[in-house]
């Protein structure tokens, strides 16, 4: 027996494996049931009781190497997997294009970026919204016509819940609960009830921006507004300001820039006038500052607000308002190199 063991030991320590396989068949060539070291256990009972001791010995020493190599060949196959760290088993096995950032978003950070370096912080509200937020507070007459339904989606048969016109609902939130100085941007999607064409939609987005504090001028909005236009067209883009009436503000105005396309020397896009409105603002009316909490003999302050759609279509030159909620793959890649 003692040449027997001493066989299967030099056996078992030059054993190798090159798969799972293999290392499974060696496993049970020595270590089943069936197995060399098993019938050397059987073949025990018959050894000599002066030589048992010494035997024993030997064989469980046996089994214990047999165990271990076993063991270090089945550990060092899955050590040295083929399969590559970097892999990413979710992927398809088909290759994926890259997706890219919508024109919208793309438009609406810069947007935020130009008024952050001024100071202006992101505010956000409820886009499900209620009659004083969207309407009263911010100086709408009971009978004006953006009340009507031909205007607002309201929500059931409850006229005081709508989906918000105008994120200067966001304003009105902002201004109950802060006292100023309040420097706010108010970016959100916004839903007014309109046939869907080229030119409009039931649904878009706005960016607004409020600034109240002491002593706060229209000279102090034209330069914010002058600074916009150069930061988003660039150094050369003139603006202009017309009179126009808002309920919230007071006086109020809608803003021109320059035709980025022709350089204010008029072309189709700008219908030969060498300007393209682009938003609207004025001063925050005093009833709008009182409506919210804030004394408007001490505080003044002024608003605006654009669509991002119109400012996309300048920046872009898209010509169909659909195109921004319609998903198309193609339309998207057009944006790959304004990352």
């Amino acid at each position: 027996m003692i040449d027997k063991i001493n066989q299967l030991t030099a056996e078992i320590e030059g054993l190798t494996a090159a798969n799972a396989q293999e290392v499974e068949a060696l496993r049970i060539k020595y270590l089943s049931k069936k197995g060399a070291i098993t019938a050397l256990m059987l073949d025990f009972r018959n050894v000599p009781a002066e030589q048992k001791r010494e035997l024993g010995q030997k064989l469980n020493e046996l089994k214990t190497l047999a165990s271990d190599r076993i063991n270090s060949l089945r550990e060092a196959l899955e050590s040295t997997d083929t399969i590559d760290a970097d892999l990413d088993l979710t992927r398809t096995a088909a290759p994926m294009p890259l997706g890219t950032r919508h024109p919208l978003s793309l438009v609406k950070d810069e947007i935020i970026s130009i008024f952050s370096r001024l100071g202006f912080t992101v505010a956000e509200g409820p886009e499900i919204e209620d009659d004083w937020h969207v309407f009263s507070s911010l100086n709408f007459a009971e009978d004006h016509p953006a009340r009507d339904m031909q205007d607002t989606f309201f929500i059931g048969r409850n006229p005081d819940v709508l989906l918000r016109t105008h994120t200067s609902s966001v304003q009105s939130r902002v201004m109950e609960k802060t006292q100023p100085p309040i420097r706010i941007i108010c970016p959100g999607r916004v839903y007014r009830n309109e046939a869907i064409s080229a030119r409009a939609h039931c649904f878009f987005h706005q960016v607004e921006a409020l600034y109240v504090n002491e002593h706060v001028t229209y000279a102090d909005l034209r330069q914010t507004l002058l600074y916009f236009a150069r930061e988003m067209f660039g150094p050369d883009t003139k603006i202009r300001l017309r009179p126009s009436y808002f309920p919230f503000t007071e006086p109020s105005a809608e803003m021109d820039i320059s035709c980025n396309l022709c350089g204010g020397k008029g072309c189709s896009f700008c219908k030969h006038t060498g300007w393209v409105e682009i938003l609207g603002c004025g001063m925050v009316d005093p009833n709008v500052l009182d409506a919210c909490g804030i004394d408007s003999k001490k505080y003044s302050g002024f608003a605006l607000g654009m669509g991002v759609e119109r400012i996309t279509n300048l920046k872009y030159q898209v010509k169909d308002l659909r195109m921004f909620s319609e998903n198309d793959v193609r339309f998207l890649e057009e944006f790959k190199s304004a990352h």
